[in-house]
């Protein structure tokens, strides 16, 4: 099923030009307006039957690589450097992006790169970022080292956009299920107490639980909100210790279906940064100490740096990479390194860890939804069975 998507693209000759186009999805809008040869600076579903498109801005990660895919496509049709950030700068559609990229052409106009003017502003662009243009540099291929990271991050908006679609439906039901017993200890079970008391009598374990928890909750409610805020600042602080960050990373690998899928994300990540450095031309030690920088997990990023410095001492990169990437990975990249296209193997290796993301995500989700329905489920009866219970015992001591 195709949509209207109404663009703000340049020409080949720097003209801005304004239309709708029918696409699948936004990927497909993209590059169907680079296939007219049309550098899209802004893209917008039509929000109503007129064709007025939304003018909220882009999230960082989308408007970067926007961005990203603005360079690469004025540069391949011969647009001058200079030209091409002035014009990307002026449409990002994120006021960091459009910052940090008016910095980076002002810096370009002062005589430095445009991988030095970039390594400038990290919180935008990062290590791996300044690594492909570094390599596009050297190589004299810029346009198309742009072009394959904005690939890499279209990819990685895409896949991020689909674990937040997955986890929607699960984090409604928590925050519906959340609502519902607070309503309960807010509301129902005081009014239910007030009138069991009147009546007198020995209350069952069950009522008295369930009473003391509502008293908690609506008497007690600034000493929960003081131990959450004091639980979570013990939290960051244990955290902020390299030793103890990397082993709660470590322990988090351990955990069922949920380090199974970090796992698997850093993996693909990994691999695909590292395929596109290598593929840009980048040597293998520089290569592998700036994909390692996109892993966030302290505990891989050990094991990556362990391995980045034993193939600095000559061993081969699927050896050193055992032992923390999955067995299939440095099976593929030793498979690279035999044949001679390691750069190619590594995107293939992302391609089957994105896909297993997707798979073990769709498998976590079916585990989550159940288990937060049972969960609701528990409480309630559990409230109910308390009534009950305070009932039938306020009648037999009656009659």
């Amino acid at each position: 099923m195709t949509s209207g998507y109404r663009y703000r693209a340049s020409t080949p000759d720097g003209q801005v030009v304004e239309g709708v186009v029918q696409a699948a999805s936004p990927l497909t809008a993209l590059e169907e307006l680079r296939r007219q040869r049309l550098y899209p600076v802004a893209l917008a579903p039509i929000s109503d039957a007129r064709g007025a498109p939304r003018q909220s801005s882009l999230g960082r990660a989308q408007a970067l690589a926007l961005f990203t895919r603005t360079v690469a496509t004025m540069l391949d049709a011969g647009v001058a450097l200079d030209r091409t950030l002035a014009f990307a700068a002026a449409q990002a559609r994120h006021p960091d992006v459009a910052d940090a990229a008016r910095q980076v052409h002002q810096s370009l106009r002062e005589g430095a790169s445009l991988s030095e003017a970039m390594a400038r502003h990290p919180e935008v662009f990062t290590s791996l970022i300044v690594a492909m243009v570094s390599a596009g540099e050297e190589s004299g291929g810029l346009d198309e080292a742009m072009a394959r990271l904005a690939d890499h991050l279209d990819a990685l908006v895409e896949l991020k956009a689909e674990v937040r679609a997955s986890l929607l439906y699960p984090g409604l039901m928590a925050i519906v299920s959340g609502t519902g017993i607070t309503i309960l200890l807010l509301f129902v079970v005081p009014r239910f107490a007030a009138l069991i008391a009147d009546e007198g009598g020995a209350l069952p374990l069950s009522t008295r639980l369930l009473v003391a928890a509502s008293g908690l909750v609506v008497d007690g409610w600034w000493v929960l909100l003081l131990g959450g805020a004091l639980l979570a600042g013990a939290v960051r602080s244990w955290l902020g210790r390299p030793e103890n960050r990397r082993r709660w990373h470590a322990r988090r690998l351990r955990l069922p279906l949920v380090g199974e899928l970090e796992l698997k994300y850093a993996t693909a990540r990994f691999a695909r940064s590292l395929g596109m450095l290598l593929r840009s031309g980048r040597p293998m030690l520089p290569a592998l100490r700036a994909a390692r920088a996109t892993v966030l997990n302290a505990e891989l990023g050990a094991g990556l740096d362990r391995a980045a410095e034993a193939v600095s001492h000559g061993k081969r990169v699927h050896v050193a990479l055992s032992g923390t990437l999955p067995p299939l990975a440095t099976e593929l990249i030793a498979v690279g390194e035999g044949s001679g296209r390691l750069e190619d193997l590594c995107l293939r290796v992302a391609d089957a860890y994105d896909s297993e993301v997707r798979r073990t995500l769709h498998t976590l989700v079916g585990v989550i939804e159940p288990a937060l329905i049972l969960l609701f489920a528990l409480v309630v009866g559990f409230v109910a069975l308390a009534m009950l219970q305070a009932i039938y015992s306020i009648n037999t001591s009656l009659l």
